[in-house]
């Protein structure tokens, strides 16, 4: 089974090529319906944080804006929030992974925002990053629903730069160009991916790779990725 990590920093158009992988019946982990589920009514999170930060549960739900308020400007804070649902998030995607696999399927997508940042990236055998010029990916993010200036500088500072998540990606598909072509290319990246090796899985085969070999397939995939 071979694992694909997608990724994109903020309105660069990573759930839109999400949703067509899933229409080419490729299967999608989403990382942030994860989250969801740990914060939502009855989810394994919602007691920790409770305790973490009172106030921020209403209704045995996590009020995901209020506890964004309290954790925007404060590392420490976001670190404990981290501590808690990344390791619950994780287990979800496990389970996700060994459902793929024991239904031997040949491609998998997981949707990770922070896929380098969190270094989900060692789990995939390639990733993608979806990319826009910068005045397309503000007027996207912009437009949004209590959006403010304030707040995407925020979520752009706790991200990897779009250029350093380009030359860290095995593919970059850009999504300024139109809908058509965004798929064009997602359909032939899917296609070069089911004819490679699988080498992230099953979970031996990535855990006991030693940092020598990642490092060289790392020089590799400097020299040789395919931008699109």
């Amino acid at each position: 089974m071979i694992i694909l990590g997608l990724t994109g920093s903020i309105g660069m158009g990573k759930s839109t090529a999400a949703e067509m992988f899933r229409r080419m019946g490729v299967p999608v982990y989403d990382s942030d319906s994860s989250v969801h589920v740990v914060l939502g009514k009855g989810g394994a999170a919602v007691k920790m944080i409770e305790a973490s930060f009172p106030g921020v549960v209403v209704d045995g739900v996590v009020d995901r804006d209020a506890l964004g308020e309290l954790v925007f400007a404060d590392d420490a804070a976001l670190k404990t929030l981290e501590s808690i649902v990344h390791p619950m998030v994780r287990q979800i995607q496990d389970n996700f992974l060994r459902k793929c696999a024991a239904r031997r399927l040949p491609l998998i997508v997981l949707d990770v925002p922070l896929l380098f940042e969190v270094k989900l990236d060692k789990r995939c055998d390639a990733s993608l990053v979806v990319s826009a010029p910068h005045f397309i990916q503000a007027a996207r993010v912009m437009a949004r629903p209590g959006m403010t200036r304030e707040k995407f500088d925020g979520i752009l500072a706790r991200q990897l730069p779009d250029a350093m998540k380009r030359r860290r990606a095995d593919f970059v598909v850009p999504s300024g160009r139109g809908l058509a072509a965004t798929l064009r290319h997602l359909r032939r990246i899917a296609r070069l991916m089911k004819k490679k090796p699988a080498t992230r899985w099953p979970p031996n085969a990535y855990m006991t790779r030693t940092s020598q070999n990642t490092n060289s397939r790392r020089r590799v995939h400097a020299r040789g990725r395919l931008r699109y």
